[in-house]
């Protein structure tokens, strides 16, 4: 009897060990069932790539103008402030440049200046000479008038000198008879033959006066002709010679305007000369060297505005789903060994591979289907310590929180 009850205890002691083995294990299947579970829904929760980097506003410094450099302000590394002076260009030649447009603005401001008179100069003289015009055609009118008023005068003459011719012709008649009949003396009839020749002749006189009379009147009316004319061609041209003057004038005004827009080049290639910062930043690949001939647009310099970073994240497709601008974000630098937060500042319009130099062109028949990749852009926030020290192209894992 002893001995079975030293058997029994063995049996009872395994059988509690196998008990704890399976509620242990079965512990154990319920805890990793709810870790998985848990993870699972906890990495829906987030999507995370690290094919990501830091990226900053690069500002190409470079020349406006062609000329030399006269000095030099800035080098690799230094930290500038937004208008420090970088860069001076030698500035003889743009000198020399600004007196010449400035002498050919002042040449053209003197030619303005000379037009502007011209336009009353103009009025005044087409006033008088519209005067002048209807003086003279009134002056021939009054010619014309005393020209007719002679021509009926000599005519009044040439009636009254063919009455008288007509009586004395008849008189010598009558004494001719008297002086064959030997009624009247001879010194009667040459007398009378005197009288008759005295009238003849101051008849043809008198024709000879109304001719010259009605050739003045034909005169004097050619004058109104060539006066009225005259007044006309006046009335005609002096609106046409008005339009020139102001013509010239607008002319000379746009000269004036034109220079002054070369002098103000001018003056703009010479401020051009002085080369400032334009934002705050780091200077980087500097290529400036005292000395050297540098032409329009030439890059001198680059300034990375270490103040305005931001994350580019190049997630995959498909894990766009459930992003969207605003939801936070976390990055992870691998520089610095730190975590900054930020925000999804917004989603692309198209993928990197399409905004590459060289697209892919799957109308060709060639066509693999490769999960392309999306540049999310992720704001930093401001205030955040060390943000500073970030660089453009820095890698760094990003993490974007989907709830």
């Amino acid at each position: 009897m002893p001995h079975a009850a030293i058997l029994e205890a063995p049996s009872h002691t395994h059988k509690q060990k196998q008990t704890t083995r399976i509620v242990v294990a079965g512990l154990a299947a319920v805890f990793l069932c709810l870790g998985a579970t848990g993870w699972t829904i906890y990495s829906h929760g987030f999507e995370s790539t690290d094919d990501a980097q830091v990226d900053a506003h690069i500002n190409v410094v470079s020349s406006r103008i062609g000329g030399t450099i006269a000095s030099v302000h800035a080098t690799d590394n230094e930290i500038v402030e937004a208008g420090q002076q970088l860069v001076d260009l030698d500035p003889s030649e743009q000198k020399v440049a600004y007196e010449q447009v400035k002498a050919q603005y002042d040449q053209a401001l003197a030619q303005l200046n000379a037009q502007r008179p011209g336009i009353a100069i103009t009025q005044a003289d087409n006033a008088a000479d519209a005067i002048t015009g209807d003086a003279q055609l009134a002056e021939a009118k009054a010619a014309a008038a005393a020209a007719a008023q002679d021509l009926a005068s000599a005519s009044a003459k040439l009636v009254e000198a063919e009455a008288v011719r007509t009586r004395d012709e008849a008189e010598l008649q009558r004494y001719e008879q008297l002086f064959r009949a030997g009624t009247i003396s001879r010194q009667d009839y040459d007398r009378t033959v005197a009288a008759a020749r005295s009238a003849q002749a101051s008849a043809d006189s008198a024709k000879a006066t109304v001719a010259a009379a009605e050739k003045v009147v034909e005169q004097r009316n050619a004058e109104i002709a060539a006066q009225a004319a005259r007044r006309e061609q006046i009335a005609h041209t002096a609106p046409r010679q008005l339009s020139i003057r102001e013509a010239n004038l607008a002319t000379a005004q746009a000269n004036v305007e034109a220079a002054a827009a070369q002098l103000q080049r001018a003056a703009l290639n010479m401020s051009f000369c002085h080369i400032v910062a334009p934002v705050r930043g780091i200077v980087t690949q500097r290529s400036a060297e005292i000395g050297n001939r540098v032409s329009e647009a030439q890059p001198l310099m680059m300034i990375v505005a270490t103040s305005d970073t931001w994350v580019t994240a190049n997630f995959k497709e498909t894990q766009l789903a459930r992003m969207r601008a605003g939801q936070q974000a976390r990055v992870h630098v691998d520089a610095l060994k730190k975590d900054f937060e930020g925000i999804v500042e917004g989603i692309p319009a198209i993928t990197g591979e399409r905004s590459s130099v060289l697209p892919p062109e799957n109308a060709t028949g060639n066509y693999v289907k490769v999960v392309q990749r999306m540049p999310v852009r992720i704001r930093l926030h401001a205030n955040q310590s060390e943000l500073d020290r970030l660089r453009p192209g820095m890698s760094v894992e990003a993490t974007v929180w989907l709830r």
